[in-house]
């Protein structure tokens, strides 16, 4: 009768173990592999010129960069700005300053001309707004460690409107949109 309990206490000792390992091993969930899936692009935006001409008499206040997981981005803050504002984007062969025509050199393999319907003063005072100077790099703009930007430079601020250089890597899809008070330019990482 004693080998007959033994008997059965080890029966039941080892199902317990193969449950025990069959929730545990039921426990793990997802496919094998990374973590965390890739993550899809959307690049059908086009590298064409982009624009509206909604027009706009608030001044620019600060332009300032961002990374993304498909695109790098550029952002135009526009203190006061109402309504939509006006822009014109577009590669060009040669970035050359709007008013003298003077040629500024901008690193990258390609480069994004961008106008922006707000000038870099205070319409009203004259005062400055973004104080950027003609063929320098933006200030506070660090593109250190960026897949698309490589360089910028500011170009003027001419009968209102703003002009910046932005190099990029190569010829990449773009795009452009509002949101609020910031005018937002994306550029792709790859097509």
């Amino acid at each position: 009768m004693r080998r007959l309990g033994t008997a059965a206490a080890v029966f039941v000792l080892a199902g317990a173990g193969v449950l025990g390992t069959a929730g545990a091993a039921g426990a793990v969930t997802g496919p094998a592999g990374p973590a965390a899936p890739a993550t899809t692009c959307a690049t059908g935006w086009g590298s064409g010129e982009k624009s509206a001409t909604d027009a706009n008499a608030a001044p620019l206040k600060n332009v300032r960069t961002g990374r993304h997981a498909c695109y790098d981005r550029m952002v135009f803050d526009i203190g006061g700005a109402t309504g939509k504002v006006g822009y014109h984007v577009g590669y060009v062969d040669a970035f050359h300053q709007d008013g003298s025509g003077e040629r500024i050199p901008v690193g990258g393999g390609a480069i994004l001309q961008i106008y922006v319907s707000a000038p870099s003063y205070d319409p009203s005072t004259g005062g400055q707004s973004y104080a950027a100077q003609a063929g320098k790099p933006l200030p506070g703009v660090d593109l250190a460690g960026y897949r698309t930007f490589k360089d910028t430079r500011f170009g003027a601020s001419f009968e209102g409107q703003t002009q910046v250089g932005l190099g990029v890597r190569a010829k990449l899809p773009f795009r452009v949109h509002q949101s609020g008070q910031q005018l937002i330019v994306d550029v792709a990482h790859t097509w």
